[in-house]
């Protein structure tokens, strides 16, 4: 693959993920309310883009074929675990922007922003610890 067809990929797969982050969090901010509602919302969406971004990268950006719950349960655990710093950069972005301006549009203004840091972080760690050639 191409440098510019794994950048346009990974960042087509960020903005499909984001999307879906976003939207689980207006979701579950439809049904509730308060600093509650928003935590909840920001974890929702968080699983939410994580299913869906593991799921694009595994296939096609690290182009790994590997099949059963076992492969897919450790890769996994893997990915979560290399996303728990970019989670938390995304996370205290989105924050600090709703904290601050206490506008929806500014909350997703922050967690683009977060977003987008955390994946460009996130793809060296899952390039080195998650999606590793056999060795």
């Amino acid at each position: 693959m191409t440098l510019s067809t794994l950048i346009f990929r990974y960042a087509t797969f960020a903005v499909i993920a984001t999307l879906a982050n976003l939207g689980a969090q207006r979701v579950v901010l439809w049904y509730t309310g308060g600093a509650t509602g928003l935590a909840l919302a920001i974890a929702a969406g968080t699983g939410v883009g994580l299913v869906v971004k593991y799921l694009l990268d595994k296939r096609w950006i690290f182009m790994d074929g590997s099949t059963g719950a076992r492969a897919h349960g450790e890769k996994f655990t893997r990915y979560t675990l290399t996303g728990v710093f970019t989670t938390a950069i995304f996370w205290g972005t989105e924050t600090a922007f709703w904290l601050i301006w206490r506008a929806d549009l500014m909350r997703e203004l922050g967690a683009v922003i977060g977003l987008s840091i955390g994946y460009v972080v996130k793809f060296q760690l899952d390039k080195r610890f998650v999606f590793r050639p056999a060795a």
